[in-house]
This record gives C-alpha cells, structure tokens and sequence, in this order.
C-alpha cells in the first residue's frame, strides 16, 4: 500500500510541474512527441532565503561565500555530492595561471583558494602562480569549509527541476529535485552557477550557443605510477610536438587518443590527466550520458598507449578514477546587458564597472581556431553587465554562462576568472536586496567596486 501511494504523489508533483513555467524544459519533454499532463499535487515550499545559488562550481561557491559574508541568508543547492566543480569532481588535475607573467590577477576569494589549495600539493613550489597542480580531495575540502564558515548553508544532492515566476521579469522560486520528491525554494535574488545557465533560460531568458560545440573531456588519475621516471623521462605532454603520444596516435592502434593531453603529478605515484576530447552537449541528457562512455573507454586506451611509449613511468600503472562530472568547455551563454566580445579582449579593455580581470588566453577546442595568448603583463577588465541577464530583474549569472561572445567565452570560462565572477556575483545579490529591492540591475556599482576591492580583488 505505501508503494502505491508513493507512486499517486510522485505522479501528482510531475502533474503539478506541467503547469509550471518552463518546466516541460526541465523535464525535457519538449522534444517529446508525447506529453504528460498529470494534475492536482501542490509542491510544497522547502524555506525562503535571501539568496540562493544554484551550482556549487567555483562560481557558485565563492559567490555563496561572498553573499552570507555580506550578510545576506544564503542557501547553495548543488547536484552532486560534493563542492567544487570542475576542479574536484570534474577532476581537472591544475590551475590555470593565476598570473599575468608579472604579478597575481585573480585576487580576493579567488586568491585566498588558490593560496590554501596548494597545501594539498606540497611538492608544489610555494611561489609558483601558473599550472599548480590540483589536489582534488584537498580543494573539495577548502570549498566547503570555507562555504560554511562564512555562514551559508549547503543542500547536497538536490538538482535544479524548474522556475516559477511571479512577474514576467522576476523569479519567485525553483523547484528541486531530490530524495524528498519535489520542493520549492523561494529566493528574493537567485545566482545561477549552473553552467549551463539552466535557471536563467529556463526562466525564459535569451541565450547563445554556437551550433559547432567546443569538445568536452572526461578527466583521470592513473595510480601506481613510478614517479622517478615520470618526472625525469620523455615529456608527455601534447604541447611538445616532440612527444611520443604523437608516435601513439600514428600507430593507428588507439583510436580515442588524440592531440590533447595535459597530466600532471598530484601526489606520490598518482597522475591526473585532462586528455582526449568527446563531442557532446552538456544540456542533453543523452548526449551527456554517451559521453561519459566514451570519456571512460578513452581514459582506459590513454594508459594502454602510455604502457606503450613511456613503460618505465607508466608499466604498472592503472586507472584509479575517472571523473564523476564530465569536463564540458562549452555550452549556453546567458545574454546579458552587455555581451563581452572577442575585440574586447585583443583591445585589453577597460570598464567602469569591472569587478575583476582576466588575463587567461582564447583557447577554444573546435577546429579552425588558433590559440591567441596576452603578453606580459596584459589584462581585461569583466564587466558587471555580463553578470546581469536581460529581461530578469532578481537573477545573476556567474562562472561559465556569463554573457560573452564564442570567442571571449574561450578565455573567460576557465575556473579562476569563474571565481571572480562568483564572488562578485553574490555580493552584488546581497547588495541589490539592501539597495533596489532585489533589482540586480540598479545597483549601485561603485559601492560594489568599492567592497570588492575592500576584500582584496584586483581592477584598474
């Protein structure tokens, strides 16, 4: 009997979100040729906060931080089990430069992770800004921790199903999907974190995405690696064209190895790889799960393609782990009151609304582009209208999905300007609630500029 009713009130809250807006899109329904219209279950309300950020990414949590730190009640929903994104579940094995070649551009809650997630790489030089390698435990730590000390809540294994708005420009609240079903979180300023900018476009909010996806890939650690020889054998790495992978690849014998491999010495006898590249697009489901498929067959062939060429590193090496989140470069761009453009970017621009700066090259995975790379010293501004949808009033946008062109969206979208753009995002939440009654577009920005600089970040 109690399974039965269990399964009346599951079929009641899919009812229930047919009504919603925008959630036949988050159940992906649209592209269905049958439709459900089930009816008559109300979702309860879980609470209501001040702000919530949906994404526990880099983004998200330094704007989770950045938000309770202003005094702002704070609540961040994150899918999976654990805090950090890219960087911890997406296992990434390093930082992109956290310098301009000269000195630090990522600075304030960017800086301060960066900082403390090289103790849990203590073979790491101390000095060194650029390419640190990434302790993906250790970093998966510092985010929560530093999460909770500044006084926000975290809410695990719960993923975005729906919006629900109350006006045609401002979200009321979302639904979640989790072991309790179906619930509603009310907000009276959102960040979305998500990446793909899912709240946002759900939202009814305009977005770009080119119809030629950067490749996504599916990241991994080998174990049992001798480390001696590792370090003092053929470099590996993809960059040098004088690499045996290249030997590799024209044996014809591995398949799903390709040009792309970075990989990078964690810790004792474990080495993490960001290599090979899957096409996919992040926001269908299908297509996601193909692809980790695919990322866990191409992770095994990388090891038997090393066994091959580097024996005296790699002979009694294994796969240890593949990431559980796939590495995905490329997806929706949330249009913003300004979209930030490649031409931007070569012209090193300034703005009198920048929040931070960024210095990390145009590196687009797609054929037909060219890596194009700053000097010494060089940087540009982001500007807070690139946190600010058009057409929603109470939402903001950080990390991934923040409104820039193809061609700037390949510099902007790595993890330290993600940090950035997260902590400048929930201050501003905190802020828009004193200041506009939640309209995140009226803000007074100086004011903004002002705190950011306060608690140590870095514009002109």
């Amino acid at each position: 009997m109690s399974s039965r009713r269990t399964f009346i009130k599951q079929m009641g809250a899919l009812a229930a979100l047919s009504s919603l807006p925008m959630a036949s899109h988050a159940l992906g329904w649209a592209k269905k040729p049958e439709q459900l219209s089930l009816k008559n279950l109300p979702i309860g309300v879980e609470g209501s906060w001040d702000v919530i950020v949906v994404g526990g990414g880099p983004s998200g949590c330094t704007a989770a931080i950045s938000a309770a730190r202003e005094g702002a009640r704070t609540l961040l929903i994150e899918a999976t089990g654990q805090l950090g994104g890219m960087g911890t579940a997406g296992m990434v094995p390093a930082w992109c430069p956290f310098s301009d070649g000269e000195k630090i551009i990522y600075r304030g809650l960017a800086e301060k992770i960066f900082n403390a997630s090289k103790h849990g790489v203590p073979h790491e030089p101390k000095e060194k800004l650029d390419w640190v390698n990434i302790n993906p435990e250790y970093l998966m730590r510092i985010y929560e921790q530093m999460v909770n000390q500044a006084g926000a809540e975290i809410l695990y294994f719960s993923r975005l199903a729906a919006v629900i708005k109350n006006a045609d420009d401002r979200v009321d609240a979302i639904v979640v999907a989790n072991k309790r079903g179906l619930t509603a979180f009310k907000a009276k300023v959102f960040v979305d974190a998500t990446g793909d900018g899912d709240l946002c476009a759900w939202a009814g909010a305009e977005s770009m995405k080119t119809d030629v996806l950067q490749d996504s890939t599916l990241c991994f650690s080998l174990a049992n690696v001798d480390t001696y020889h590792f370090l003092h054998g053929p470099n590996l790495h993809s960059d040098n064209k004088q690499s045996p992978l290249y030997q590799a690849i024209a044996s014809g014998k591995f398949p799903l190895v390709t040009g792309h491999m970075c990989l990078n010495l964690v810790g004792p006898g474990v080495v993490q790889f960001n290599a090979g590249h899957i096409h996919a697009d992040s926001t269908d489901p299908w297509s996601v799960s193909r692809a980790m498929t695919v990322g866990r067959d191409t992770a095994e062939e990388y090891l038997l393609a090393l066994k091959e060429i580097a024996p005296a590193a790699f002979a009694n090496a294994f796969v240890v782990k593949t990431a559980s989140l796939l590495g995905v470069r490329d997806s929706r761009r949330i249009v913003g009151d300004y979209i930030f453009t490649g031409d931007d970017w070569r012209a090193r621009r300034q703005f009198e609304d920048e929040i931070g700066r960024n210095c990390y090259f145009i590196d687009v995975h797609k054929p037909g582009h060219v890596p194009t790379h700053y000097g010494k010293g060089d940087s540009h501004g982001i500007p807070y209208r690139c946190l600010t949808p058009k057409g929603l009033r109470n939402v903001l946008t950080s990390g991934r999905c923040i409104s820039t062109d193809e061609e700037a969206f390949g510099s902007l979208r790595v993890m330290p300007p993600c940090l950035v753009t997260g902590e400048a995002a929930g201050m501003a939440a905190a802020h828009a609630i004193r200041q506009t009654q939640g309209d995140v577009h009226q803000i007074d920005v100086k004011r903004l500029r002002q705190r950011l600089k306060e608690e140590g970040q870095y514009f002109l």
